[in-house]
């Protein structure tokens, strides 16, 4: 397979039709978890080194594009597609490593995210070293959530506060310490200094409570992986 994925630039507009249509195309498939775009919205992407796209000779056979928040503390890689001829194949990793790779070459403090209810795409993430979180730790950019409308599960969404839904949210910080300290049972919240248990009881235990949350996900998210390995060998 002669496919190769590159950072898009100018050059690349003429393929933004294209993009769409596989766009418009995964979301009929899914019914969940990605917003269609205008052939504009791309070309502008391309244009400002803030997309990768997937080719073969001539063909555009994939594609994903970086959006920011919150003045650039929150990064989102977003409409990763690949054309249905070339699933299976890798590509789809490719690609994802290809964006994520150059959301931390422009961005290096951002934190990475992703909403999403595809095992694929979790498992995905969770080798770029991504880890579940709450809702409540993603951007509270409205514009961002609006972005969810073309979803059929949006009205859980708004029902929520924006706070849940049937996506798992996925992050990845650069500043978060691989393994959170311990003490007996007992989670000690990252970044927050012992003594908030005697002066704000309510937020040291809530982040406890919130760290919790993540460990139970991400221990739900590995077993989903390891038995979706099981059932493909």
């Amino acid at each position: 397979m002669a496919v190769k994925v590159v950072v898009a630039n100018a050059t690349h507009v003429q393929y933004a039709p294209t993009i769409c249509e596989l766009i418009h195309i995964s979301a009929q498939q899914r019914g969940t978890g990605i917003a269609n775009r205008t052939p504009e919205y791309i070309a502008e992407k391309m244009k400002q080194g803030k997309a990768v796209i997937a080719l073969n000779n001539n063909n555009a056979v994939g594609f994903a594009y970086i959006e920011t928040w919150s003045h650039g503390m929150f990064v989102a890689n977003s409409g990763l597609v690949v054309d249905h001829e070339y699933r299976n194949s890798g590509l789809a990793r490719k690609i994802k490593k290809n964006i994520f790779e150059l959301s931390r070459k422009l961005y290096p403090n951002a934190k990475i995210f992703s909403i999403t209810t595809g095992l694929a795409v979790m498992k995905l993430n969770s080798e770029l070293g991504y880890v579940p979180v709450t809702f409540s730790e993603l951007t509270r950019d409205i514009e961002f959530w609006q972005g969810c409308e073309g979803c059929k599960n949006f009205d859980i969404l708004q029902r929520n506060e924006y706070k849940m839904c049937l996506c798992t949210g996925l992050m990845f910080d650069p500043a978060r310490k691989k393994d959170s300290k311990k003490n007996g049972f007992m989670i000690i919240p990252q970044k927050l200094p012992f003594r908030f248990l005697f002066v704000r009881p309510f937020v040291f235990i809530r982040r406890i409570f919130q760290r919790l949350y993540i460990k139970i996900k991400r221990n739900e998210l590995h077993r989903k992986i390891n038995k979706a390995n099981k059932y493909k060998q």
